[in-house]
């Protein structure tokens, strides 16, 4: 069916006991010993790094983004699997998807269990990933994982320990995995893809605040002052929180940081119902709604903002594009 790139970036998947705990420290040769083949499908190991996932930087995913796109300048790669940590593999994957204009598939996997775990879930993981690159074609990004297939955008890990560990919890998953057959049940809509970013000098700070009763925007300024280019607010609801919060993103976009939206609530729209500091008004005050894009992949668009534009204003417009949103109106002042 294919020749498929494996890159091997750690993770539980790459993860054995360390004395006190699980750590990877298994190369992408020795992850790929543990599962077998599809029928047809020839592999190549990348190894790019190995680290448990939730030490990764954006060095580290600016790598891996580069890494993808190289691989896939070889017009004899029918596809790419990523093994990954599961507990940021949902920033990883939407910043490759973010920039992936080519028909062939990259398909991030991992695991739960740890190299060899009774009953460990990795094999089977990297097994349906390597038949899912090798059989689908020009739906972006994917993620599989315990017999399904979800879309990059919007799919999160939902659950800590259990083996089905990642759902878009507002929408359906894309396919599944059975009998050695991938099923394709949706089509998915993409925005059009971002340019590959070049490697700045200095990557910029991009920090995450949550709103909660008793909530202020301390934190929020202080992440502004600590030199923050972008921010995002993790609001309440439908994407609210208070007056104050409305002020310190007034003054922030007014300082060019790009702020966005979203909310702590695992499904729904964040959407511009109510005032008094709801959403209606930090919209007003220059925030942009992230429509279901949670905290992490949120954030992830406004650093592939950052990265693509040069000003606030063309900073704001890749955000939206990102967001596969249209562009904010031109404001008229008498």
């Amino acid at each position: 069916m294919g020749r498929i790139v494996v890159i091997s970036t750690g993770g539980t998947i790459a993860s054995r006991w360390q004395g006190s705990g699980f750590a990877a420290d298994a190369d992408g040769n020795e992850v790929m010993a543990t599962a077998p083949l599809p029928e047809n499908v020839t592999v190549e190991v990348v190894d790019l790094f190995s680290v448990n996932s939730p030490r990764l930087t954006t060095a580290h995913q600016l790598t891996l983004l580069r890494t993808v796109h190289e691989v896939l300048a070889d017009p004899g790669v029918d596809g790419i699997v990523v093994t990954h940590g599961t507990d940021t593999l949902e920033e990883s994957a939407f910043l490759v998807d973010l920039h992936h204009h080519d028909e062939r598939s990259v398909v991030f996997t991992g695991a739960q269990l740890p190299m060899g775990a009774e009953n460990g879930d990795g094999p089977g993981n990297l097994y349906d990933a390597l038949l899912v690159a090798a059989t689908t074609r020009g739906l972006g990004v994917l993620v599989s994982f315990a017999g399904r297939v979800h879309g990059a955008r919007g799919t999160i890990k939902t659950q800590t320990l259990a083996a089905d560990a990642f759902a878009d919890p507002s929408g359906d998953w894309l396919g599944k995995i059975g009998f050695g057959k991938v099923t394709v049940l949706r089509q998915l809509e993409r925005p059009a893809p971002l340019e590959l970013p070049a490697m700045p000098d200095a990557l910029p700070r991009v920090d995450m605040v949550m709103h909660h009763a008793d909530g202020d925007p301390l934190l929020f300024r202080a992440a502004v002052e600590a030199g923050a280019r972008g921010v995002v607010l993790v609001a309440t609801g439908a994407g609210n929180a208070t007056p104050e919060f409305v002020d310190a993103v007034k003054d922030a976009t007014a300082r060019g940081v790009l702020v966005a939206l979203t909310t702590r609530v695992p499904a729904g729209p964040v959407t511009e119902i109510y005032t008094h500091g709801g959403a209606v008004d930090l919209v007003a005050a220059g925030a942009v709604p992230t429509g279901t894009l949670r905290a992490g992949q949120a954030r992830i668009a406004v650093l592939a903002a950052l990265l693509a534009g040069t000003g606030p204003v063309e900073q704001e417009r890749y955000l939206r594009q990102a967001l596969g949103m249209p562009e904010a109106a031109p404001v008229y002042i008498a």
